[in-house]
Parts: structure tokens; sequence; C-alpha cells
């Protein structure tokens, strides 16, 4: 009994701790600051921040939203790329997660914000402020392994070699550094829905269907995670499915097979495909944006043939994560021949990062990227993510980001 009283008392103090950490990082007043910019914006290039409910009291405030955009749109953002769909859970009233989990939405929101509907709410103070709202479907396939959707559905998890669904590591995470991704990693936490079970399939595009009829929507955004790591794709549901198209053989042991990974990227983008003519027919003017990562790891790791993709006019937008240290990387990411193709056909913005809970990014490191990616005309800018672009998580103090933002995009 003292042990549970124990574990109540922390969990009271973390709460207690996160609550002051929410109200002292809303409470930041907007600077009225206005500095000559090193460089000149494109007149319709795309000024983003991805909000996410990790690493960030954004979403867990009833006023955080608000105070967000307030400050987005005095510092001349455009676009928010809102998160719906993480770890196993929408972040809106949804029929459909309702019918397959048994939860209408992630709990915690129906805590924080009793009765409301906080993407309904984002996008209609989005446009209030002229600000694009893009609901961002940042968990894809991936899903935690004690999330309710992968506890009642066992059946819809695919499995490496092995026969087990057990974990497979988020590579484009670990890379970048996040300690949540390495930390899920060595717990075992993360699994992969099955993306070539029809009933999958139908379950994430309800889920963006869903989104897309009941809300005022500009967009919607998949991103890396809209894949599968080049070791799964084992489990029976699948093996059977290859069977079928191969005289009886099965898949073959190596993950890395030419064919193999050609077989079951075709069948992704087929699927990617699928969810796009169907958003179409639902809005004819819903963007189509992507967020993927260079297309050489993108296909060779999960399976995610975004070059295709934009070739066959299903991609309206393309913000490309260059999430590096080096501007030297960072100009050999936009170099590669599938952005210049890219470019040739649709708006293709960067994604750069601002920092991560454990690993912020300095100002000097953010202007330097900003500068080169506008000498280069690329279509703008987002940043990953709002906390470690506006709050505390950074090396300078929230008034000096406010200051350098108000520089980067002053006189829009």
């Amino acid at each position: 009994m003292l042990a549970k009283i124990k574990s109540i008392d922390r969990k009271i103090i973390l709460a207690l701790g996160l609550f002051f950490l929410i109200v002292a990082t809303q409470l930041i007043p907007v600077s009225t600051l206005s500095i000559d910019r090193p460089t000149q914006p494109l007149p319709n290039e795309i000024r983003g921040v991805w909000i996410t409910n990790v690493g960030s009291s954004v979403l867990f405030a009833p006023w955080g939203i608000r105070r967000a955009l307030d400050r987005l749109s005095a510092l001349n953002f455009n676009t928010i790329y809102t998160g719906v769909w993480n770890r196993g859970y929408t972040f809106y009233p949804s029929a459909v997660n309702k019918r397959v989990t048994g939860i209408q939405q992630a709990p915690f929101f129906s805590i924080v914000h009793p009765g409301s509907d906080v993407l309904k709410d984002t996008i209609e103070l989005g446009h209030h402020r002229q600000l694009r709202v893009i609901p961002w479907f940042e968990y894809g396939f991936m899903v935690p392994r004690q999330a309710r959707l992968a506890l009642k559905h066992p059946e819809w998890l695919t499995t490496h070699l092995n026969d087990t669904a057990q974990n497979t590591p988020d590579w484009q995470s670990i890379f970048k550094g996040n300690p949540q991704a390495i930390e899920d990693w060595r717990k075992g936490q993360n699994l992969w829905l099955n993306p070539f079970h029809p009933e999958v399939q139908d379950f994430i595009l309800q889920t963006i269907v869903e989104v897309v009829t009941n809300y005022d929507v500009d967009g919607i955004q998949l991103d890396d995670h809209f894949g599968l790591p080049i070791e799964m794709g084992y489990d029976p549901f699948t093996i059977q499915l290859y069977q079928q198209s191969h005289q009886g053989q099965s898949p073959p042991a190596n993950p890395s097979d030419i064919e193999w990974v050609s077989w079951r990227a075709d069948r992704i983008s087929a699927f990617m495909g699928k969810i796009v003519e169907t958003v179409r027919s639902i809005q004819s003017d819903c963007i189509i944006s992507l967020s993927p990562n260079s297309q050489d790891f993108a296909y060779h790791y999960y399976l995610q043939d975004w070059q295709f993709w934009v070739q066959q006019g299903w991609i309206d937008e393309l913000v490309l994560q260059v999430y590096r240290s080096d501007l030297s990387q960072v100009r050999t990411e936009l170099d590669r021949a599938s952005v210049i193709d890219a470019r040739q056909r649709i708006p293709v913005a960067v994604g750069l990062l601002s920092g991560l809970w454990r690993k912020p990014v300095e100002i000097d490191r953010l202007q330097e990227q900003v500068n080169f990616v506008r000498e280069q005309n690329f279509d703008g800018v987002s940043f990953f993510y709002w906390e470690s672009l506006l709050g505390y998580l950074a090396p300078e103090s929230p008034y000096q980001r406010q200051r350098f933002l108000q520089d980067l995009f002053a006189n829009l």
C-alpha cells in the first residue's frame, strides 16, 4: 500500500510539473521587434511548423492552441502541420477509432479538453489567422506495443522473418537523435501495422476520409512512417499473398532482395494511389502533402517510393525532411536527382530540425540553413517542431527565438 501511495505521489508531482511547464511556455509574450533580414523570402513560400504531442505542451493546455496560433500568425507563419494520428490514437473525436478500438480519441484529450474537438478548434482559429491547417498523420503504420489498437487486433500486425511482431527500430527518429525513439527501441515499444492487409488499409483510409469529410481542412500530410521497415512483411497473411503470385514460393529470407523489396513497395504505392483518388473524389482541392526522407533512404529502409508517387501526380506538396547539422550534408540531400525531378513538377519545401528534447539547435545554424534553402529557390521551409522552435528547449531564450523568426519572416 505504501508503495502504491508513493507511486501516486510521483504521478501527482509529474502532473504538476507538466502543468507549470505548460503555463510557463504559453505565457511568453509575442515580441514586436522588427529587424532587417539577411535573405528575401519568396512571396508565396511555405512558412510552416509541425505541432505534435511528443515533447510539447501546446496540445495539452486548454489555451495552448490559441496562444500558439496567435504567436505563429504574429511571426508571419502561414502553415501548420498539426498531429491528428499518433501512438495508435486520433487527436479528434473519431467514429472510426471508436468502432475499431472502443476509444473515441487519445484519452488525455478527453481529460484536458472535455467536450471539445481540438482539431475543429485548431482549424477555425488557424483560418481566422490566415494559416493553412493541414492535419498530419504522424505515426502512419507505426503503433506502440501497448496501444489498444495493437492489443485488440494482433492479426493486423506484420512481423520479422522470425515470425514475431517484436520491436522494429524507428530508424528515422533514431538517426535524428530523438531520445524517445531510442528509448522506445530499447524497450521494444513500436510495432507495425501490415500495410498489405485489407482491414488495415480500410482503417487507415477511413480515418483519413473521416478528417477530409468532417473538417474544413486545407490538406492532409503523410510522412516517413507511411511505409514499412524493410525487415518486415513475414507475417502469415503477407506470405500467403506473396505465394499467390509466385507459384507457391515464400518470400526470400533476405529482406533486401530486389524483387521482394519491389513487390512490397509497389503495394504500398498502390494503396497510396487509392488514398489520393478517394480524397480527391471528396474534396478536389485538398492538398496532398508528403514529408519523407530522401528517396534512397525511404525506399531501401521503408519501402516508400515517393519519387514514383510524385511522378504519378499523387503529391501536391513535398516537404523533404533534411534534418542535418552540417550545411554540406543539407546541400547533398537537396542536390539529389529525385529532388530535382520533384521540383520540376510540384512545390518542394525543406523540413528543418529546430531541435529535440535533449538536442537543441542553435539559431545560427537555422539561419544558415534557411538562407541556403532560399538561395536555392526552394518553395519554403517547415520547422520540426513547435516546442523546440519557440519554447524552453532551445539554447537561446524564447524571446531571442521570436526575434530570429521576426527577422526571418519580416514584412510578408
